[in-house]
């Protein structure tokens, strides 16, 4: 298995947490194809590149999104570790910095709407210092990961993706 350290200790979650959730006017079928239309996420996460590096975007595939702003560049490899269409996607962060379980949640509502919920799990790096720092970086977390949710949902409503 490709990735940094060990797989079944990253799939574990870890002490920080981070949620979004959005409401699509979709239905749930077209919600789900277009979120695991993994190189279209470079359309709505800002200053990121994602692409599949091994498999075909199922189950057991290894996805890496590289994010670079300026000479900053941050790389998270996640293996793609369950799929059920159309209501949930799973995935596990392989990385140093970021590592821990993730999952997009599609609920039906009525009228061809569809809630989205993403929630991660990370595992703090720094020890102690990270535990402290993540209250500090949390804000900034949950309101970039909710940024990029409202615009993947407005790109679905449009028909750009998937």
């Amino acid at each position: 298995m490709s990735g940094s350290g060990d797989p079944q200790e990253a799939a574990q979650p870890g002490a920080g947490e981070v949620t979004a959730t959005v409401i699509v006017n979709a239905p749930a079928e077209r919600v789900y194809a277009a979120f695991t239309a993994w190189e279209r996420q470079s359309d709505w996460i800002p200053f990121t590149t994602v692409r599949v590096i091994e498999g075909d975007g199922g189950e057991g595939s290894l996805i890496e999104a590289v994010t670079a702003v300026g000479p900053a560049v941050l790389r998270d490899r996640m293996r793609v570790a369950r799929l059920d269409p159309p209501y949930e996607v799973q995935v596990v962060h392989l990385g140093r910095v970021l590592r821990g379980p993730g999952v997009l949640r599609c609920t039906q509502m009525e009228h061809d709407r569809t809630q989205v919920v993403w929630h991660e799990w990370f595992h703090l790096p720094g020890g102690v210092a990270g535990r402290v720092a993540w209250p500090v970086m949390w804000p900034g977390s949950k309101v970039s990961l909710t940024r990029a949710l409202k615009k993947f949902g407005r790109l679905v409503e449009t028909g750009a993706l998937p």
